[in-house]
């Protein structure tokens, strides 16, 4: 049985520093596993880059093919950049099985990876799996979410800019992401998708530009019948 072949996505917007150590963090999780890394920058316009390739260069991540450089030519926000490099898929053409999404400022801990592979291939209906996420101080977080209580109300003021009642009233305290269960929505600091799911219900709704992005994907995810699970066996410092 072939192994999964999974996509790691890195969204650097001037933060070329840590995108190149989450990047390194993303290449050691990603040992055994068959995959590649994608680091995308979102228009920095501030040398990011151009400090990307220099990195690649030196670190010869081009020439070893498991980490690649690009540019996404415009800043249409998070979903939009994250979407470039999910449509573009592996450097072979292919489609991976599974997307992960990594923040540039966050850096795997041990075994992160492993562990949302190992639970998608023992749970065929999980459509996104999120980490715990822990402070630099490494205590947790957050990483699980509920929904609003009037989803239609999301909805309508995500795209108005009323976003941190919805915020305060959507975000469960930590303890609901240190229990691998069942949630509405997770963090898509470090999160991973299937993406016979994302073929399925679409990437990111793009007219998002930042915040909610993943909320609302998760809902389509829900409602499409897929499960949206918090794994605290995949942890993540942010």
């Amino acid at each position: 049985m072939s192994k999964p072949k999974i996509l790691t996505v890195i969204l650097n917007y001037r933060t070329a520093e840590l995108a190149v150590k989450a990047a390194e963090g993303a290449l050691r999780e990603m040992d055994g596993l068959d995959g590649e890394i994608v680091v995308v920058d979102n228009a920095s316009g501030d040398g990011s880059y151009e400090h990307l390739l220099a990195a690649s260069e030196e670190k010869g991540w081009a020439e070893a093919g498991r980490i690649h450089v690009r540019s996404a030519g415009q800043n249409g926000g998070f979903g939009s950049g994250n979407n470039y490099a999910i449509r573009d898929g592996l450097s072979s053409g292919e489609k991976p099985d599974y997307v992960y999404l990594l923040n540039p400022d966050a850096v795997p801990k041990p075994g992160a990876l492993r562990a949302l592979v190992d639970f998608f291939e023992s749970h065929p209906r999980a459509g996104a799996v999120g980490s715990l996420i822990l402070d630099p101080d490494g205590e947790p977080a957050y990483g699980a979410f509920r929904f609003p209580n009037m989803v239609r109300e999301f909805e309508d003021a995500a795209r108005t800019a009323v976003l941190s009642k919805i915020f305060d009233r959507g975000r469960d305290a930590s303890p609901i992401a240190l229990q691998t269960v069942e949630v509405d929505w997770v963090s898509g600091s470090s999160v991973m998708f299937r993406q016979s799911m994302l073929d399925e219900v679409g990437l990111f709704d793009e007219t998002f530009f930042l915040y909610f992005e993943e909320t609302d994907l998760c809902l389509r995810c829900k409602r499409a019948g897929w499960e949206i699970w918090s794994l605290p066996d995949s942890r993540v410092v942010h």
